[in-house]
Parts: structure tokens; sequence; C-alpha cells
């Protein structure tokens, strides 16, 4: 190979493998995160589903509530409630249906033939027994179901969200549903935007690497060394000239890859705005859902910077250095320096051994009420306690602050999502949480029993 070949190829090589590893790296990113978004956008189009839909479910138990309560069950007030249940009825495809206990189907407003007939046995197109598992979750207290059924206005199977509660002394269960293709249908237009914007990456990526490529194959083919000093000093100066053609070309890449990858999310918050359009009802609620929308993509760039503070946070380290009861005092000190409310706090009993998972929760519980606290409280003083004794750990955050309405806050559309926080943390490991709140203050006290 001659000492031009050599300079050519040991010019373009690193850049080559430079790039590739870089396109690699930068689909590998982007694939993770179109998968994150189509998770959390599947995850808000199912929760206002089954907002819905508990909904429809609560208003149908409403207006046959009379009939219920009565104690009667005699034919005319059954027929009565099958009436009423299926003068009800929302959108082109939204009804009720009433199945007995052992899976006869007894009111069925958009399938009549299917009334009278024992559908206990029924199954869908993948063997699942849809009518069993219905009233499997009606005698369970009620809840949701996903399962397929035939769409009124199409006549053809789709995927449902169900809700069905049992209504006993007339051993009957009662729900409704709502298909969910056009959230399959969203959900496809959001991943098939998001693959040609990964396609349009790896394109302007190609395109770099094909251009710098030519670039210095040109530079490298200009060079003539007929002459050996003639050669050493063009040598010399093509060295040069490829080392800040490399620099000069990974200058360029850095900044087109970060103006790429900013371009990418800003196609995220485009495709959060676009979903407004794609939201379904009536016209105030269309506006409302825009105006929170536009207010969700106007905090995108805050919620990023906010995103690489979380990262850092995602495990406190304390827990596992310190401990529980260390940490929880390195809290409340670092909360009365920013806050300027001082923080008592107490350790009582043997916290050192605690299960990582309680550790954390009862930490998170902590932040997240002296959060409240300073939000809202306006408390002068704040007591905070950690007990372990004979199998049960306490965790309680007392404040004379001005106290609130727990019932209200937590039943609240907007608010509560504390309150909410804490409970599905404690639920999940078992324990338990006690809210006191008056004009006097309030205390929080979050139990756990120790198991071996």
């Amino acid at each position: 190979m001659k000492l031009r070949q050599k300079v050519i190829f040991l010019a373009i090589a690193p850049l080559i493998v430079a790039l590739c590893a870089i396109a690699v790296f930068v689909r590998q990113q982007s694939v993770t995160l179109a998968r994150q978004q189509h998770a959390t956008i599947q995850q808000a189009y199912l929760a206002s589903k089954q907002a819905e839909l508990q909904h429809y479910v609560e208003l149908a138990s409403h207006a046959i509530a009379h009939l219920t309560a009565s104690g009667r069950k005699d034919p005319a007030t059954l027929e009565e409630a099958k009436r009423v249940l299926q003068s009800l009825s929302f959108g082109d495809d939204g009804y009720f249906f009433v199945y007995d206990m052992h899976g006869r189907n007894l009111m069925h407003p958009r399938q009549p033939e299917l009334v009278g007939r024992d559908l206990w046995d029924m199954r869908d197109q993948f063997g699942v027994p849809t009518i069993q598992n219905l009233i499997a979750v009606a005698r369970e207290g009620g809840g949701l179901v996903r399962y397929n059924w035939v769409k009124p206005s199409t006549r053809k199977s789709g995927p449902k969200l169900g809700y069905v509660v049992a209504i006993k002394d007339w051993g009957w269960i009662m729900g409704s549903g709502l298909y969910l293709d056009d959230v399959e249908a969203a959900l496809a237009q959001v991943d098939a935007q998001q693959s040609r914007n990964i396609d349009a990456t790896m394109l302007w990526i190609m395109g770099l690497a094909i251009l710098a490529t030519l670039v210095i194959a040109t530079l490298g083919l200009a060079l003539n060394i007929s002459e050996s000093r003639v050669a050493e000093a063009k040598l010399k100066a093509l060295a040069q000239r490829v080392v800040d053609s490399q620099e000069q070309e990974r200058a360029r890449l850095s900044r087109d890859l970060h103006d790429g990858i900013s371009q990418w999310l800003v196609s995220i918050e485009l495709q959060i705005e676009a979903g407004i359009i794609r939201l379904q009802g009536n016209a105030e609620q269309q506006g409302k859902a825009l105006a929170s929308f536009e207010r969700t993509a106007g905090e995108l760039n805050d919620v990023l910077g906010e995103v690489r503070r979380i990262s850092h946070n995602l495990r406190p380290t304390l827990l596992d250095d310190l401990g529980l009861a260390a940490a929880l005092d390195h809290l409340a000190q670092e909360f009365a320096q920013h806050s300027g409310t001082p923080v008592a706090f107490s350790a009582k009993g043997n916290t050192d051994k605690l299960p990582p998972v309680v550790g954390t929760v009862l930490f998170r519980i902590a932040q997240e009420a002296l959060t409240n606290i300073e939000r809202h409280a306006g408390a002068r003083h704040i007591d905070l306690s950690l007990q372990a004794v004979r199998g049960r750990v306490t965790l309680a955050i007392v404040d004379d602050g001005a106290g609130f309405d727990p019932e209200g806050v937590e039943t609240h559309p907007q608010r509560g999502i504390g309150l909410r926080n804490m409970l599905e943390r404690l639920d999940a490991i078992g324990g338990t949480l006690d809210i006191a709140s008056s004009d006097a203050g309030t205390a929080v006290r979050a139990t756990v029993e120790l198991k071996d």
C-alpha cells in the first residue's frame, strides 16, 4: 500500500468507526426513548379510559339505586331495573349489560339475540373465558377487565376495557365497557412517527459520513509526492490537515447530533400537541384538554432539566450508607436549612436492619410529607419521629400548621396526588397510613408490620 493510500486509510477509518459507533448509540437511545414515550402515552390513554368507564358505571348504579335499595326482588322491579339500564347509553358503542352469577345474559341492548342465553363457556378468539372473568371480578368486589368483544358499529371483534360490579341481592353483575381500537390507532401513529424520526437521524449521520469520507479522500488524492523533499513536506502538511479535518468533522458532528436530538425532543412535544386533536369529546372538553396539554408542552423544557436531577436521586444513597434513622435526620436538617422551619427528629428502637424496600418507602413518605407542609401548611414547627417496637416500625410527621380536609383533598381530581402516592407506596408493602388534621395542625403516621 502506497504512502498516500495509507494516509487516506488512516484518516478515514477512525472517522467511519466513530460515526458507526455514534450511529449505533443514537439509534439505541432513540428506540429506548420511543418505547418510553409509547408506554407513557398508552398509560395516559388507559388511565383516562378507566376513569371515564368507572364514572359511567357509578352513574348507572345511581340510576337504579332506588330499586336495589328497596329490598324488592319481584319480576316487576327487576324488569324496571333492566329497562332503566337499557335506556342508558353513551357514544356510538357505549351500553350497559347484565348477567346473572351463572353466566346467563339478562339484558344486552346492542345484541338482543344474547338475552336469555347461557354464556358461561363463551370464549373469545384467543381462548379466554370472557364471561367467567367478568363474573369473577364482580364477585371480588368489582373492577376493571380486559377482554375482546364485538363492536356494534363495525360488527368486528376488538379489544375492550370493561368495568363490572355485583348486585348481590339480585344475583346480578352489571357493567359496561369502552373499546380500545382508537387507543391502538393513536399509538400506531406515534410509533410510525418515531420510526420516521429515527430513520431521518440515521440518514443524516450516513450523509455526514459519506461527505466526510469524500472530503478526506479528495484531499488525499490531491497530494503529490513526486519528490522526496516535496513529498515529506506535503506529507507533514497533509498530516496536519488530516488532524484538523478530523477535529472539524467531529466538532460539526457533535453540533449536528446535538441539534438532531433537540429536534427529536421537539418532535415529542409536537406529538403531545397532536394528541390534543385526537381527543374525543364535546367542544368544552376538547378546549379544556387543549389548554392542559398546551401548558404541559410549555413546561417540557423544565421537565427535561428536571429528569437529569431526578436520575441522580432515584435511590437515596444515605439509606444504603447510614440507614433510615440517619437518612431521616439528615433530611430533617436539610429541610430546616432551606425552608427555615425547625424540624425536631427522634428515633427509638433498632431501625438499622429494616428491609431496604421498607426504608425506601418510609423515606419517600417523609419527603412527601415535608414537601406538603412547606407548600400548604405554613407550620412553625415540625416533629419527625421513627419508632421500631415489637416487629412494627412507625414513622410520624406532626406539624402545627393550618390543617386540611384529608377526605376532600384525597377525592379532589386535581389534588391529593401526594397522599395517593403515600397510600400506594404503603399498600405495596402492606403498610397503613393514618392522617389526622385540624386547625391546630396535622399528624401523618405510616405503620409497617415487619415480617420474616
